[in-house]
């Protein structure tokens, strides 16, 4: 990933350059293996927050801690510039951890998102957001839309 849209440093300084222009800075994450309509709905729901998107993505190595050996289908440049692209996103950076308490700690964003399906008490990076003066906000979760649904899905159709 060598695109200065995914190096942290170029990152952070955009941001901060962000923040003096107080723009407001939302922070997601997630492993983004398989782009899915569930995907698209979230990270416009989320860019609608805020002035600027940015997604921690995981990196190949906690993907498969996350999911297991047969995981990511796709690699980590792959999965970053498919996101990159997509007219929400202003940046992309990747993370070795299982979850990114690092990467908000640098970021310190104003709003803090996840999906419907976690609670403000298990989002990574909280209390941390809360206690700077951010916010966390759960979007809707849309159900029946998951990259394991669509890859067991698959398994099922070749076998």
């Amino acid at each position: 990933m060598n695109n200065s849209k995914y190096q942290l440093d170029n990152v952070i300084n955009a941001i901060n350059d962000h923040k003096k222009d107080s723009k407001k800075i939302v922070f997601t994450n997630g492993c983004f293996d398989i782009l899915h309509v569930g995907h698209i709905r979230y990270l416009s729901e989320a860019k609608s927050l805020g002035d600027i998107l940015v997604i921690g993505i995981n990196s190949d190595k906690s993907v498969k801690e996350l999911k297991g050996p047969s995981r990511p289908i796709n690699s980590l440049s792959d999965r970053a510039l498919i996101l990159s692209e997509l007219k929400y996103v202003d940046y992309v950076v990747s993370f070795e951890e299982q979850a990114p308490l690092e990467l908000i700690k640098i970021i310190m964003p104003d709003i803090l998102v996840k999906g419907g399906d976690y609670t403000v008490e298990t989002v990574v990076g909280s209390s941390e957001v809360i206690y700077s003066g951010g916010q966390v906000k759960l979007l809707q979760f849309h159900d029946g839309y998951s990259s394991t649904n669509y890859i067991d899905k698959i398994k099922k159709t070749v076998t």
